[in-house]
C-alpha cells in the first residue's frame, strides 16, 4: 500500500504562484510514475503533469510553460510549481502514483482557487 498526502493548496489571485507538494509513504519502493491532476467543478478529472521514476516529464497543454512538475526521489515527494496561474487553474488537485501491478494510488485532494 502506498500513501498519499498533498499540502500546499490555497486561495490567490490571478499571475500568483502556488506549490504543490505530495509526500508518499508505504511501499513507496513500488512506485514507478508520480503526477498530478485536476478535477474543476462539473468537469472530468484530467491530467496536469507527470515524472516518471526516470524523471521524464509530461504536461498538458494548458500548462506548459507555467507549472514545473518535480520528484525528490530518495524523500518519495512529488512537487507541483504552478506559476502564472488563471482562474480557469481552479480546481481541486490530486496526486496520483502509479505502482503498476502493486496499485494505483490517490491523494485527498487539495483545493486550488484563482480569483480574477
Amino acid at each position: 500500500q502506498v500513501q498519499l498526502v498533498e499540502s500546499g493548496g490555497g486561495l490567490v489571485q490571478a499571475g500568483g504562484s502556488l506549490r504543490l507538494i505530495c509526500a508518499a509513504s508505504g511501499s513507496t519502493s513500488r512506485i514507478k510514475n508520480m503526477g498530478w491532476y485536476r478535477q474543476a467543478p462539473g468537469k472530468q478529472r484530467e491530467l496536469v503533469a507527470s515524472i516518471t521514476s526516470e524523471g521524464t516529464t509530461n504536461y498538458a497543454d494548458s500548462v506548459k510553460g507555467r507549472f514545473a512538475i518535480s520528484r525528490n526521489y530518495a524523500k518519495n515527494t512529488v512537487f507541483l510549481q504552478m506559476n502564472s496561474l488563471k482562474p480557469e487553474d481552479t480546481a481541486v488537485y490530486y496526486c496520483n502514483a502509479d505502482a503498476r501491478m502493486y496499485g494505483n494510488y490517490w491523494g485527498q485532494g487539495s483545493k486550488v482557487t484563482v480569483s480574477s
